[in-house]
Order: C-alpha cells, then sequence, then structure tokens
C-alpha cells in the first residue's frame, strides 16, 4: 500500500486540499501511516496531477493565499481500483495497517468482495495460530553475557498471551462481521448527513 493508494481513495470520496487531505490523515486517518507530512502529501499530489490520476482547480481566496482544490480522474480511479481490488497478501502482523485501508474504503467495493477479502485475512490469521501459538519458547543456554533468562521468559510468555488475546479477537471480531454482511444486518450509522460522513469517513472507522 502507497500513500497515492490512500490520496486516490480519499480525492474518490470528495475534492479536498492538501491540507485538507493532512488535517485527516492527521486525526481520522493516523492509524493509516505514521507522521505522514505536508510535504509528502504535496509532492505526492504533484506527481499523480503528472501521471493523470488527479486535477485540481484554483479555488480563489482574496486576501489569503489562493488553494488547490484536487479530485481523482477516471485514470486515477482505475489506478486506485486496482490496488483495493486486487491480490491482498496479509503481512505477518495482523496489526498492520493495509487490510484496515481496504476496509475503510469499503464504500468502494460490494459485500460479496467484502467477504473474498475478509476471508482472506481469516485463513491467513488461522493458519498463524496453528502454526505458531504452541510453538517452543524457550530460551536455549549459549550466551556468555549477563542474561537473566527467568526474567526473559517470564516477559515473553506476557507478550504471548497478550498477542494470543489480540489476534482472537481480531479473528472473532471478523467472523461477526462476515455474519453481518451475509446476513445484510451490519449496523447503518444514525447520522448521514454529508457533512457526517465527510467527517467521519470510512477509513477512520477501521479502529
Amino acid at each position: 500500500m502507497k500513500l497515492e493508494h490512500l490520496l486516490l481513495g480519499l480525492l474518490g470520496e470528495m475534492p479536498r486540499t492538501g491540507y485538507e487531505i493532512k488535517k485527516f490523515l492527521d486525526t481520522h486517518g493516523r492509524f493509516l501511516r505514521s507522521n505522514t507530512t505536508m510535504s509528502q502529501v504535496y509532492r505526492s499530489l504533484a506527481s499523480m496531477t503528472e501521471r493523470g490520476w488527479t486535477a485540481y482547480a484554483i479555488d480563489e481566496r482574496p486576501g489569503a493565499q489562493d488553494a488547490k482544490i484536487y479530485r481523482v480522474t477516471a485514470e486515477g480511479m482505475t489506478v486506485f481500483r486496482d490496488w483495493l481490488e486486487g491480490t491482498y497478501s496479509p503481512p505477518s502482523r495482523f496489526q498492520d495497517p493495509e487490510f484496515g485501508a481496504r476496509l475503510g474504503f469499503a464504500g468502494y467495493l460490494t459485500p460479496e468482495k467484502l467477504i473474498a477479502l475478509i476471508d482472506v485475512e481469516l485463513d491467513a490469521r488461522r493458519d498463524q495460530v496453528a502454526k505458531y501459538r504452541f510453538r517452543d519458547r524457550s530460551i536455549a543456554d549459549g550466551t556468555s553475557a549477563e542474561f537473566d533468562r527467568v526474567l526473559a521468559a517470564s516477559v515473553g510468555e506476557r507478550l504471548h498471551q497478550h498477542g494470543t488475546q489480540q489476534i482472537d479477537l481480531h479473528i472473532a471480531q471478523l467472523e461477526e462481521f462476515r455474519r453481518e454482511l451475509l446476513d445484510g444486518t451490519l449496523p447503518v450509522p444514525q447520522s448521514s448527513t454529508t457533512q457526517g460522513v465527510a467527517d467521519a469517513s470510512p477509513v477512520a472507522s477501521t479502529r
């Protein structure tokens, strides 16, 4: 997943200025990328415009600097959909952001495509549990450095228990999500105003 994919998805939802995109990434979209800078946003927008993926209109603002309002082009939407609907390869860490980002752009997908995406993630995480949960976690002797094996083993076991709880919860939530999509019982937010949808972009709801 590249920054360009996120920007194209956001611009597909609604035209935005570079400042508005950066503000979103700092607030609602803060789990999608770490520390995205304003210069990264503007460099990506400039590059995407050169490639014909985005275009902009000048918003004249008397008494202030004019702003560029970016929108996604048909070519840019094709690039975005190629990523969103393309092959998803689950990373080793289920906490990595790409799966959440794809779910966050659910408005571009059908329930059937969402279920297919969830199935890929579920299969990967179930296999991960089966392969690694009961692995040998003992710490072998051998180092000549000062090393407290008892403490290391105790902390390692605590971390293992924490990871076990987290991935079990991840799997359970996805199973419930999948059932809701199949049954058509996915809860619908109360507020559906235009401003509310813009402020509470689906990308933000992945956490």
